[in-house]
Order: C-alpha cells, then sequence, then structure tokens
C-alpha cells in the first residue's frame, strides 16, 4: 500500500479557504509547543501574540498601523504573483518610493501648502517604487535575468542609497550627527490617526485599494490576462496577451504600491527617514500574498492577522519574555504551512494497494 498524489481538475474551494485558517491555528498549536518546549509558557506566548492585540482596544491603532503598509504591498505583490512574476525585492523598492518623496519634499519651499505638497510626495512615492522596479523588470525581460535575484539583489542596493543619503547630502543638520534627514514640516506629513478615530491614513488608502485590486482581478480584461499568463502561457499567446507586457505592467504596478507604503510610513508615522526605517514590511508582505490566496479580500484580512504578530510579538516580549524574534518565528512557520498546504489544494491524497501483495495465491499479479 502505497499513497499516491492525484492532481485535481478544480481545486477545491473549501481547501483554499479552510488551509489558511488551518496555517493559522497549526501556527499556534506549534508555537505553544515550542516556546513551552525551551522554558517560556506556551498557551500564554500564543494568547499575548494572537489574542491580546484584538481585545486590548489600546492596540488597535498599532495593529492597524502596521497592517496599512503590509496590505498596501501585498496587494502589488499578489497580482504579479498570480502570473508567476516574483517580485522578492519590495523592501527596497518600499525604501526607494519613501526616499523619492522625501526628496520631493526637500525640492519645495518648507511653507507648501499641504494639498499640493501632500499629493507631490505621494506622487513621487510611487514613481519611485516604479522606477526601482522597472530595472529587474528590463533585464526579465531583455537578457531574461530572474526576477526572483534581480529584485532581491536591488533591495541591498536601495539599503545603500538610503545609507548615503542619510548620512550625507540629506543629514540633518540639527540632528545631533544622527544619521536622518531633517523633519518633514507639517504641511508634508498625514497625521497618525483619522482625528477622533483610531484609524491610520494609511489604513483607509489600504481598503480603498483592496476594492479597486479586487475590480481590477476580478472584474477586468486585464486581470483575465494577467491569470491567462500565470496558468496557461501558451494559451495566453494565442489570445493575445504578451508575456513581457505582463512582466512590466505587474512589476511597475507591485513597485509603485511598495512606494506608495514607504512614503505613506515616513510622512504619517516618523515625519522623517532615518536608519531604522527598513522595516521588513516588504518581505512580510510576501507571506500576506499566499496567506490570503492572492486574492485581494483575503490580503486584506491576512495583513491584519500579520500586523497582529507583530504587535503581538512586541506585547509578548514584555509579558512573557519570549525572545525577540517571536512575530518573525511566528510569521516564517505560517509561510511553511501555508505553502505546505498547497499541495492539498492542488493534489488530493490517494491510497493505492500493492496488486503484487494483493493477488490471491497462484493467480498473476
Amino acid at each position: 500500500m502505497r499513497i499516491r498524489l492525484e492532481k485535481r481538475l478544480t481545486p477545491s474551494r473549501i481547501m483554499q479557504v479552510a488551509t489558511p485558517i488551518a496555517s493559522v491555528l497549526l501556527t499556534m498549536l506549534l508555537g505553544a509547543v515550542i516556546f513551552e518546549l525551551i522554558g517560556f509558557d506556551g498557551p500564554d506566548a500564543i494568547w499575548q501574540t494572537f489574542i491580546t492585540p484584538i481585545v486590548a482596544p489600546y492596540k488597535w491603532v498599532d495593529v492597524l498601523t502596521k497592517a496599512a503598509p503590509l496590505i498596501i504591498i501585498a496587494q502589488g505583490l499578489s497580482l504579479g504573483n498570480q502570473a508567476k512574476i516574483w517580485n522578492i525585492g519590495a523592501e527596497g523598492q518600499y525604501v526607494i518610493g519613501a526616499l523619492a518623496g522625501a526628496g520631493a519634499a526637500f525640492a519645495m519651499p518648507a511653507d507648501a501648502p499641504s494639498f499640493i505638497a501632500i499629493p507631490a510626495m505621494i506622487v513621487a512615492g510611487i514613481l519611485g517604487g516604479m522606477a526601482w522596479a522597472a530595472i529587474p523588470a528590463l533585464l526579465k525581460t531583455r537578457l531574461r535575468v530572474s526576477e526572483v535575484l534581480s529584485t532581491l539583489m536591488f533591495v541591498y542596493i536601495a539599503m545603500q542609497v538610503l545609507n548615503y543619503l542619510i548620512g550625507g547630502p540629506w543629514k540633518d543638520p540639527n540632528g545631533h550627527n544622527f544619521p536622518q534627514t531633517p523633519p518633514f514640516s507639517p504641511t508634508q506629513t498625514l497625521p497618525h490617526v483619522i482625528p477622533g478615530t483610531v484609524i491610520p491614513p494609511g489604513f483607509v488608502i489600504a481598503g480603498v485599494l483592496t476594492l479597486l485590486f479586487w475590480l481590477l482581478t476580478a472584474r477586468s480584461v486585464y486581470g483575465f490576462s494577467v491569470r491567462t499568463v500565470g496558468a496557461a502561457p501558451s494559451a495566453a499567446r494565442y489570445g493575445g496577451f504578451d508575456a513581457s507586457r505582463t512582466v512590466w505592467s505587474t512589476l511597475m504596478i507591485s513597485g509603485g504600491m511598495a512606494g506608495l507604503a514607504g512614503i505613506l510610513e515616513a510622512m504619517s508615522q516618523l515625519g522623517q527617514i532615518n536608519l531604522g526605517f527598513p522595516s521588513g514590511y516588504g518581505f512580510t508582505a510576501i507571506i500576506v500574498s499566499f496567506l490570503g490566496r492572492l486574492h485581494p479580500i483575503g490580503v486584506f484580512l491576512a495583513g491584519l492577522i500579520l500586523a497582529v504578530t507583530y504587535v503581538g510579538g512586541q506585547v509578548a516580549q514584555t509579558a512573557v519574555h519570549v525572545p525577540e524574534a517571536t512575530a518573525g518565528i511566528f510569521q516564517a512557520t505560517m509561510l511553511f504551512f501555508i505553502l505546505a498546504s498547497d499541495i492539498l489544494v492542488r493534489y488530493r491524497l490517494r491510497i493505492v494497494r500493492d496488486p503484487r501483495r494483493t493477488a490471491p495465491v497462484g493467480v498473476p499479479a
């Protein structure tokens, strides 16, 4: 008797919904066991990481603040992933987008009105992220260089650009020699939260983008072409869908979304850019994309879940004294489970009996 994987003709919709939920639950269970084995209170660590940020109203602002850039970046990545275009370098595009938006702020008068300064910074941030993603797109379409490698390598180049600017030309002369840019003027910043609410401006934009991406992927010819290029390249060519254009458009969109997340984070939460600006959102958004099954609504919910682990990991450090890397451990475990469960989405397990073992005596197998 042996187990064989048989490809499903149509992936089970129930499994597509159930496996992300199961991945979160299995991550919680495994995390409790691991922390218990290494000497911590496992159930309490899980409670502080996954439940406290939800039931404690004073943590909602932090959760929504963390969720906004994750959702925005992951929406762009999910579009490309549907076409089998793997942008691993959103972290670099996030950084360059923030720098481009900051450059726009420094280029205009400090007292420029908000209705000019803020849109100009946002547009510059989007264009900066797109420009950084354009280089891997060019390498992919002209030289067949893997976008996985090129986008990832450009993350490290972006970090060097950041270090050069905040330690050199853009260094704050009043920053007591710390490597950081001058603070943005009041007309160049957004409030931390919308007055009278606990909702950051970036989260509102993330919600609007979720709706727009759903319309783009589910209700447009372009969305159909992206899915076709990813699922059946030969059929896409026969249908007149250009794979190179898909590479360019998906990388531009994902880069633009990463740049948008970067400048929103800089102008609403930090007010300037410093060495601590790269926060890993671009890498974590990859997990958000897959946990959300590349669906805009799923990505929105997955972004909230990953934001909970960010905030909960910090709570668990204080309450249970777990390691600082707790959130990263849970996020990596979640990604492992979601990728492993894809096998059950695409294949069914079939138990096959060996005919040589089951054939009656004297009868040829």
